[in-house]
């Protein structure tokens, strides 16, 4: 029988039983409340994953990288002559990059990036601690790929939300991508400073290279720029430069990529470090800017700026380099007939020294040297020695009167030639701040020689394209482009005079004149009632001078046989062929624009030339040859469109006429191109505009010269004067390699001789003959009327008086 328990043992059980199951509550409690903390960790992790990781880039393959690259504009014979882009990348492949360019950049920024998983958990774990010692976020513990993540989060802000989004595109790049394929995305995407992003930018930026071209020395400062490139910027902080390349060097030693030989060569060596370029301003600036105004308003500005294009253009450098020469040289000196317009400022005594100490600190950086024009100050005036002495920093300069006999009061009323300065304080004063040209060294002596020199007001633009392609090879828009982007062979609208008259001539040809026409050239007045105007056009030199062949006409540039012209024509006629020859602008509905009243721009001009020059076809001017996008796809080409809108027996009178405009009349100075060429000059009234056209079997150019705010160029500074020696010195050096080439007589045409002076046929009486051109079917049936003939009976008591 068992035995009984006494209610004490009981009660103790029983307590004992309670106290375990309170214990075991407690641990059941326990260890759910875990399992649950750990689920909601996990739920917050992953949901906190999720969140940051949604909006995150998704790069799984290289095929996704298309980072902004630049667009590049190549000249005619496939140099670079500009670049857009708001990142200035080129991406190079990795196996176009030297292996100590790849192992600097591995040394200098992440040396544990071949083991690592993207993440540095050790890089992490320090810069965590150092940002508590600092109290705030000083420094990162990013590896190379967090780096490329870093890119392409486009946030510069230093945050740990950042620093986790970077860990994870971090973990997902490494896990999609081999360490190369990374390194790849790395040295391409780094900004390295002065708009430079990735290597091959980089490279030539600093350095004016390729990255392939890259020494030692030379990779270890560009690994040494991703930390802070503006701080170690090799241009602007050369020491800080040297100290980072110098890091950059021991840490590859470090890692046993170079021995220490090999970084001692890499210090001392002496590095050549290129003045950026400046691509769009160095070359063809207003020629590229006209390209990238079309780029952007055809493709916008996201593909101009990011999508690489590459842009292959018609103009020629040398061709616009020999233009820029003609037009600065023109200039000078029309301005020089202009007259001088003053110093540029005046000083007291007591600060010419100062003044003269702050330019020879310029001088000092770059020495003064023959052909320069540089600042000086007047501190002597000789009117007996009839010398200026000059201080330009510490070196003197005289200027002899010969050398400023110019610098006359500008007048728009009297010629350049009609007043000459004689005594050189007419001009200057001690104190006057001017330009001096250098001539050289006086011989024997320290002084130097100069020129009294001022910069040019007057602007002046030049257009030329190859006749038969229609490709515009030159294009200046503008004096300097600096000063202004304003292109005035495209954008600018002016008068152009006489230079409009060929496109009348051309639509009376077609209406049924002849180079042998018969107009007189007699004062004619027209009157408008309603706006009680009276208009009475003149010539030129306000003469007339009667009975007119159609080819001296034009020669001379009549005005008012020009006008009888188009009223026997008709003015919306000829309006309409001005519009099939290229001209796009309003004209006038009256007879003022026989004499270029109706303002057109450059480009226009020579357009209506070229058809002339093409035998009756107007060819489209091409600016751009070819567009490739980044892909090397040809989005855009451009082969020669060409339209028939004029006769080619039509085309070869009107060259022949402006043959004679050379030959004899108004274009004479350019006949010393020694070679065929026809063409026309302008200019408007007042002399506010003064133009030459011109072309040659190979090239039809187009000049203006002008002021921005329409004075008054002087007195005769007319086309012929002032914008025909640009043309024709421009010419001179496009053609001077070229075979001469002369116009080709088309079908359709015949000669004939005439009389001179009647434009009939000749009779052995005739004091001048000469053969005349004409469409077959309008050679002259008639002959020439012997003297004292008289044909009608009013004639007979005429001639009785």
């Amino acid at each position: 029988m068992p035995k009984r328990k006494s209610t004490a043992q009981i009660l103790k059980k029983r307590a004992r039983k309670r106290k375990g199951g309170f214990l075991a509550k407690i641990v059941r409690w326990a260890c759910w409340s875990f399992v649950l903390l750990v689920i909601c960790a996990l739920l917050a992790g992953a949901g906190t994953y999720f969140y940051l990781s949604e909006n995150l880039p998704k790069i799984t393959t290289l095929k996704d990288y298309r980072p902004p690259v630049i667009t590049t504009v190549y000249s005619d014979d496939n140099r670079k002559i500009a670049e857009f882009y708001k990142e200035r990348r080129i991406v190079v492949p990795l196996s176009k990059m030297p292996t100590m360019l790849k192992e600097a950049f591995v040394a200098a920024e992440d040396s544990r990036f071949y083991t690592h998983k993207g993440i540095d958990v050790f890089s992490i774990i320090r810069a965590f601690f150092k940002n508590i010692e600092a109290g705030t976020i000083v420094q990162g513990g990013s590896t190379i790929t967090q780096q490329v993540t870093k890119s392409f989060l486009l946030s510069p802000e230093k945050s740990y939300t950042r620093k986790l989004k970077e860990a994870i595109l971090a973990y997902r790049i490494d896990k999609s991508f081999s360490k190369d394929e990374i390194l790849f995305l790395y040295l391409n995407q780094i900004y390295l400073g002065h708009g430079a992003y990735g290597v091959e930018a980089a490279s030539e930026n600093y350095f004016g290279k390729s990255v392939q071209e890259l020494n030692l020395a030379e990779c270890a400062v560009l690994a040494g720029l991703p930390q802070a490139p503006s701080r170690y910027s090799p241009f602007r902080h050369p020491e800080r430069a040297k100290q980072r390349q110098i890091y950059t060097l021991n840490r590859m030693v470090a890692e046993g990529y170079i021995t220490n030989i090999q970084a001692t060569e890499a210090i001392n060596q002496v590095l050549d470090i290129k003045p950026r370029r400046n691509w769009y301003i160095e070359e063809v600036p207003v020629y590229t800017e006209h390209i990238r105004r079309y780029l952007e308003k055809k493709y916008g500005a996201d593909i101009l700026y990011k999508e690489g294009l590459q842009v292959y253009a018609a103009v020629n450098i040398e061709m616009q380099k020999a233009a820029r020469r003609e037009i600065t040289k023109g200039l000078k000196a029309l301005d020089k007939r202009q007259g001088y317009r003053g110093p540029l400022n005046h000083l007291a005594p007591e600060d010419i020294e100062a003044f003269s100490k702050e330019f020879q600190d310029e001088h000092d950086e770059k020495p003064l040297e023959e052909g320069q024009v540089v600042k000086g100050v007047v501190i002597g005036v000789n009117d007996n020695d009839k010398t200026v002495t000059v201080r330009m920093g510490n070196a003197l300069g005289t200027i002899d009167i010969k050398d400023m006999r110019w610098a006359r009061k500008p007048d728009p009323e009297i010629a350049f030639y009609e007043d000459r300065v004689n005594r050189p304080g007419e001009v200057l004063r001690v104190g006057d701040v001017i330009f001096a040209k250098i001539k050289g060294k006086i011989e024997d002596t320290d002084l130097w020689s100069l020129a009294l020199e001022q910069k040019p007001k007057v602007q002046a633009a030049l257009l030329c394209l190859e006749t038969e392609s229609g490709l515009v090879k030159v294009m200046v828009g503008g004096r300097d482009f600096k000063e202004s982007q304003f292109n005035r062979a495209i954008q600018s609208r002016r008068q152009p005079g006489s230079a409009f008259k060929p496109v009348i001539y051309a639509a009376a040809i077609d209406k049924g004149y002849t180079p042998a026409t018969m107009i007189i050239d007699s004062p004619i007045v027209f009157q408008d009632t309603e706006r009680d105007f009276t208009w009475k056009p003149k010539n030129y030199k306000e003469k007339f001078f009667g009975p007119t062949l159609l080819r001296n006409a034009l020669a001379k540039s009549r005005n008012v046989v020009t006008i009888k012209i188009l009223r026997d024509i008709g003015i919306d006629y000829a309006i309409d062929y001005a519009r099939k020859l290229g001209i796009t602008s309003r004209l006038s509905r009256n007879l003022s624009i026989a004499l270029g009243s109706s303002g057109v721009s450059l480009l226009e001009l020579v357009t209506a030339y070229s058809v002339f020059a093409n035998s009756g076809y107007r060819v489209e001017p091409v600016f751009i040859t070819k567009i490739v996008d980044r892909d090397g796809n040809v989005i855009e080409e451009a082969p020669p469109v060409r339209e028939k809108v004029m006769e080619k027996n039509t085309a070869y009178i009107m060259t022949s006429l402006l043959e004679s405009v050379v030959k004899q009349g108004t274009g004479r100075r350019v006949r010393a191109l020694g070679r065929p060429v026809a063409g026309k000059t302008g200019t408007t009234n007042n002399l506010f505009d003064a133009w030459f056209l011109g072309f040659t079997p190979r090239y039809v150019t187009g000049t203006w010269v002008g002021f921005d705010e329409e004075g008054p160029l002087g007195k005769h500074e007319t086309g012929a004067r002032a914008a025909s020696p640009i043309w024709l010195g421009f010419m001179k050096n496009i053609l001077q390699d070229k075979p001469v080439r002369a116009f080709q007589v088309p079908e359709g045409i015949v000669f004939s001789k005439i009389d001179a002076a009647t434009g009939l046929l000749p009779i052995p009486e005739s004091e001048k003959t000469i053969f005349e051109g004409f469409k077959e079917g309008s050679v002259p049936t008639e002959y020439t009327r012997k003297p004292g003939t008289v044909t009608e009976p009013e004639q007979f008591f005429k001639s009785d008086m």
